[in-house]
């Protein structure tokens, strides 16, 4: 009798056990489900404000239409990402045809002193720093999350319960260009 409490006490202790390591491992899953959601949102206010952009500089730049198509396409590219390296690199093409759509307004200083199009700007900087703040989050929840589903004993867990190791969310340019500054002239 005695033999059967322990068993069953190591059994119970064993079984809580698991528990607590699936349900630690749901709470890092789900940080991980909120901070994408949070690049989401970020990425969809900037995808928001590049047809208002390229509909500014229209006005004043109407034989410039590579230049805009390339902006709608990589805006496209970006909406229809599906994961955080699609995303990333679909990002980093979109960034690089508003740094295209911005050397554009070189060449027109009527433009560049156009409120609108400086309120756009000054929207679009503040939407990037947000981004900016929100992929750090994701990166160290998704860190966090593998980090736990990779130590032991939650690695005899995570694999038959189907959770899967998380994609960095990294810039398209790679670890070297974040060192450098953007730069943006005018």
């Amino acid at each position: 009798m005695t033999f059967l409490l322990v068993v069953l006490g190591i059994v119970v202790f064993l079984a809580m056990i698991i528990i607590g390591i699936y349900n630690r491992l749901v709470a890092l899953r789900q940080t991980c489900n909120q901070a994408w959601s949070d690049i989401e949102v970020q990425l969809k206010q900037r995808q928001d404000l590049v047809p208002q952009l390229v509909n500014t500089v229209k006005g004043y730049a109407k034989h410039e239409k590579e230049t805009f198509e390339e902006v709608v396409q990589a805006r496209q590219a970006a909406v229809s990402a599906d994961s955080p390296n699609t995303q990333a690199v679909a990002e980093g093409m979109l960034t690089q045809a508003l740094g295209k759509l911005f050397a554009l307004a070189e060449d027109y200083p009527e433009l560049k002193a156009n409120e609108n199009f400086l309120q756009l700007q000054d929207q679009l900087a503040d939407v990037e720093n947000k981004i900016a703040a929100a992929r750090r989050f994701y990166n160290n929840a998704a860190q966090e999350y593998n980090t736990g589903r990779e130590q032991f004993p939650a690695v005899l867990i995570a694999g038959p319960f189907g959770f899967n190791p998380r994609e960095f969310f990294e810039a398209p340019e790679g670890r070297d260009a974040l060192m450098e500054p953007v730069e943006v002239q005018f």
